[in-house]
Parts: C-alpha cells; sequence; structure tokens
C-alpha cells in the first residue's frame, strides 16, 4: 500500500511525478520504475515507500492533473458566478488536448491501449482521473443548486452531461491519436459556447 502523501518531502514527490511523466511519455508504460528513479535522483525505494507500485503512480499522476483542472470550481474569485466557473473549468479540459499540452492525452492513449492486459491500471486511472472530475464537478453543480444559482435535481448527470458536450470528439479524436485542429482560440470560444448552452437549460 502507498504511504499518505508528506511521508517523503513533498518536493521530491513533485519530483518523481515529474520524472514519471517525462519516463512514460518517452518510453511507455512498461519503462521501469528504475528508470523513473534515476531521472527524478532518488531510490526505488522511495518510489515504492510513497506510491507503492507502477498502477499506483501512474494513479497519482492522473490524480494531480485531475487537480489541476478542477481547482477553478472552488476559486474564491468565482465564487457565485457558475458561468464564468464553467467557460474557466471547460478551458482547463480542452487545453489538455490543444498543441501546447499534451501532458494527459497521450498517459490516457497508452492506458486505452494497455487496458485489456492492465484491468487494475485503468480502474486505478479512471477513478483518479474522469471519476474524480466527474464527481467534483457534480458537488459544485449541487452547491449551486443548493444557493439557488441553479436548477439542477440531479447534478451528476449534468456533470456527465457538460463533459461530454465539452470534450466530445475532441477526446475521442485525442485517444486515437488523430489531431484535433484544437488552437486555443477554438478552445477558448468552444468553452463559451458549452456554458452559455448549459446556463440555458439549467439557469434558474
Amino acid at each position: 500500500m502507498p504511504r499518505a502523501l508528506g511521508q517523503i518531502d513533498a518536493r521530491k514527490a513533485e519530483a518523481v511525478l515529474d520524472a514519471a511523466v517525462q519516463v512514460f511519455s518517452e518510453r511507455g508504460l512498461s519503462a521501469p520504475l528504475e528508470a523513473v528513479a534515476a531521472a527524478a535522483g532518488v531510490s526505488k525505494q522511495t518510489i515504492y515507500n510513497q506510491y507503492g507500485c507502477k498502477a499506483d503512480l501512474i494513479g497519482a499522476l492522473v490524480e494531480r492533473r485531475s487537480d489541476q483542472l478542477t481547482s477553478v470550481l472552488t476559486e474564491t474569485g468565482l465564487r457565485g458566478r457558475p458561468r464564468e466557473a464553467l467557460e474557466a473549468f471547460a478551458r482547463a479540459l480542452l487545453g489538455v488536448y490543444t498543441p501546447g499540452d499534451r501532458s494527459a492525452a497521450w498517459l490516457m492513449r497508452l492506458v486505452v491501449q494497455h487496458a485489456v492486459e492492465r484491468p487494475e491500471l485503468a480502474q486505478r486511472v479512471y477513478e483518479a482521473g474522469p471519476r474524480a472530475s466527474r464527481r467534483r464537478l457534480s458537488a459544485f453543480l449541487e452547491a449551486e443548486s443548493e444557493a439557488g444559482r441553479l436548477a439542477i435535481d440531479d447534478p451528476a448527470e449534468a456533470a456527465d452531461l457538460f463533459l461530454g458536450m465539452v470534450l466530445g470528439v475532441v477526446q475521442l479524436a485525442a485517444l486515437f491519436g488523430v489531431p484535433t485542429e484544437l488552437d486555443a482560440a477554438r478552445a477558448q470560444r468552444r468553452a463559451h459556447a458549452c456554458a452559455d448552452r448549459f446556463l440555458k437549460a439549467y439557469a434558474r
């Protein structure tokens, strides 16, 4: 079992995750943990102590990314402004699939490729990434409904609808390795349109 975060230096933990991104993106998920340890400047035992196994290390990568993407939903400056928060969240999601940021797309594609022989890895990544993001969005929508700014009977279903509307074929193309032609300007327009259409359906 992996130890709780904080049992090794936080900077060292981040160095391990950054090294894992570098190594796995270059060599695939079959790359040994020794390579990650060498890139991070730590021992392999340090990685085992912190993360337990490769699946949990990859899960931690996805969890960190999910935390970054959903953090906008709890930003103090956007509190009580669901339109702006949803648009910012949509921009963050789409940013994963723009040419400047492939850090999540390639990892998801690798996990999909290995899902049959590594179902435990696929499950770990799904829980840490898509399911966690959906749960946080659902909690945000529920809170906005309770505050009277939105009218949503089923926040989980509404979260599914919003995520599907934002990502749609963009995510599917990325998983197939097909160029999406999604630049920053297109991502901005899509994020604005999705937030606008969602609020037309659910704004009180």
